[in-house]
């Protein structure tokens, strides 16, 4: 059981990146963007192909899973922030299918529906990063994770996140104090992606392989659901949200209920706190961290 719940922090960890990202988009920038599983994708494929036909080093790979991912962010980011609000997210949606059915269908590159196995574990100062043993990859993950936290906590604190919040706000209103609005959410789009590759990067190393059924829509919509469940514009909320959200993935595995309780559960249930959250408590479980910028603290 406890090797069980190392296992459910793990993909909290993972999940816990793409959510980050994901409230940058959709927190601070205002934008509802069902793309993460793309950027997720892009990762994840970025560090297998690298590593497996290469033989790079999954460090090395990291850094360029992001960039890519980044890439693809403000590719995805330019065209389609002329949309709002329902169409923007259609939009970003059908980015994220055709990247599954991009790495459904290239053989030469992804191998197609058959994946890419055998990818080798993460090596530091000369020692294995064994994901089967877990403990050594929580506490990889959990350093990473800290990191994106802090450096996301500081871009709220930045002229960057400011100008994003009040885009969110009013956008016509912000625009008329000179705050350059598709730039910022330009921005907000190659951040959030750029971190989702990085979490894809980490999934590659943890699984061990990768195949394009991992990367669907549900991935998009439960990374929604922790920024939702949560509290959108709090960093520390995403990261509940994806501990929670994991949770109750988990619940038939962790009750012995598996045989009861079927697979389209988990799919019921996250629309099910989505319409919840959004009724009784649209702020959240912690609601939005309110900062005083005049003072340089939280308030």
């Amino acid at each position: 059981m406890f090797n069980f719940f190392l296992l459910i922090l793990i993909y909290t960890g993972i999940y816990a990146l793409m959510a980050l990202g994901q409230n940058v988009i959709t927190g601070y920038g205002g934008m509802l963007s069902l793309t993460q599983a793309g950027f997720f994708a892009i990762g994840s494929y970025a560090t297998a192909i690298l590593a497996t036909r290469y033989g790079w080093s999954f460090w090395a790979t990291l850094p360029v899973a992001a960039i890519l991912s980044a890439f693809f962010g403000l590719l995805i980011g330019l065209p389609t922030l002329r949309l709002k609000g329902d169409y923007l997210a259609i939009a970003t949606l059908g980015f994220g299918e055709i990247v599954r059915n991009v790495l459904n269908n290239w053989d030469s590159l992804t191998n197609g529906p058959m994946g890419i196995q055998k990818i080798p574990m993460i090596t530091i100062f000369g020692f294995v990063i064994n994901p089967y043993k877990k403990y050594a990859f929580l506490v990889i993950l959990s350093i990473a994770v800290f990191v994106a936290y802090l450096l996301f906590q500081r871009l709220a604190r930045s002229r960057m996140g400011r100008a994003l919040a009040a885009v969110r706000e009013d956008e016509i209103a912000a625009q008329s104090m000179g705050i350059n609005v598709t730039k910022y959410k330009v921005y907000a789009f190659i951040l959030g992606a750029s971190v989702a590759g990085v979490a894809g990067s980490f999934q590659a190393a943890f699984t061990l392989s990768v195949s394009p059924g991992t990367y669907t829509f549900m991935v998009s919509v439960m990374v929604l659901c922790m920024v939702v469940l949560g509290g959108m514009g709090n960093f520390k909320a995403s990261i509940l949200g994806a501990f929670i959200i994991q949770l109750i993935s988990y619940l038939p595995q962790l009750t012995g209920l598996t045989a009861v309780i079927p697979p389209q559960f988990k799919q019921i249930l996250f629309g099910l706190i989505l319409v919840i959250m959004m009724i009784w408590r649209p702020q959240g479980l912690l609601g939005r961290e309110r900062i005083d910028y005049t003072k340089g603290g939280k308030r």
